[in-house]
């Protein structure tokens, strides 16, 4: 085991605030899937590691990248995911993109502005959705959408996390304009309590979410894929349910993350509502290279 695989946190896809390789997905296509969370999760694991410099995260990091192109290292988890790719004939451009913010992580830690965040959640958040698609054999038309679901995710993910991002590893994805706006810094961040000046914050934020969630909703109806569409289903009813939350809860003192009894119920309703508007002949999950 090669040492950036030794750093793991021992976060496995059951433990994300969305769905990873669900049931939903098709036997054939989970293989890929997880492979890939992997890579993402050791990388992610990397970044964050709280004790390492940014020097040391961005040898590591390095290490991955070189044995996801086969240019030495050892580190398993990205050969094997080289290999899987390689069969499916997939391109390895989402997995080296995610790579890219996973190196911002490791030297960035204070966002400016709205723009700057949304350019970090394109290498971020984006690629997960559009290696999705890909796997799955999706128009790439349907990218946009897809990329701005997966931008509400990462916000909400930040928004939820705000406070124990700030503690653990000092790093504020709030973009700093909208705390100045409000006579704020970081700062703010550390109170067990927010202000009524970082409520407005986070609100406005959550109001900019809910934007970017009404241009992804049509996504799940434009997936031929049925599984992948009724999964996109569930995050989607995931994802608003959350940013509701953030528009009334305040993530510095209370909970925001569903309980696992409500990401059941809220999944449900979210794959039923999926299924109501398929049409009838939606096709079925392809094999590998069909």
């Amino acid at each position: 085991m090669s040492d950036v695989e030794q750093l793991a946190s021992g976060k496995g896809h059951t433990d994300e605030n969305f769905p990873v390789a669900s049931a939903l997905v098709a036997p054939i296509h989970r293989p890929v899937v997880l492979a890939f969370y992997r890579v993402a999760r050791m990388s992610d694991d990397v970044a964050d590691h709280p004790t390492l410099t940014s020097e040391e995260k961005l040898i590591r990091l390095g290490a991955i990248e070189a044995s996801l192109k086969g240019q030495g290292g050892i580190v398993e988890a990205a050969a094997t995911l080289r290999r899987v790719l390689a069969e499916r004939g997939l391109t390895d451009q989402h997995i080296l993109d995610l790579l890219e913010a996973f190196r911002r992580d490791a030297v960035k830690s204070r966002y400016a502005d709205w723009d700057e965040l949304m350019d970090y959640c394109r290498y971020s958040a984006a690629p997960v959705g559009r290696f999705m698609l890909d796997v799955h054999g999706e128009d790439r038309e349907t990218w946009p959408a897809s990329d701005a679901l997966c931008a509400a995710l990462q916000v909400i993910n930040h928004l939820q996390d705000c406070g124990k991002d700030y503690q653990e590893i000092d790093r504020v994805y709030v973009p700093a304009d909208a705390l100045a706006a409000e006579g704020l810094d970081a700062g703010a961040l550390g109170d067990p309590r927010s202000s009524p000046a970082l409520r407005r914050v986070i609100v406005s934020l959550a109001r900019k979410t809910a934007a970017l969630l009404r241009e992804a909703k049509p996504l799940a109806g434009r997936t031929r894929d049925l599984g992948l569409a009724l999964e996109i289903g569930v995050i989607q009813r995931l994802a608003e349910s959350l940013n509701r939350r953030l528009l009334a809860r305040d993530p510095l003192s209370e909970r925001v993350h569903h309980a696992k009894a409500e990401m059941v119920g809220i999944a449900l309703l979210g794959a039923a509502g999926t299924l109501g508007t398929r049409p009838w002949g939606t096709r079925r999950a392809r094999r590998p290279g069909a």
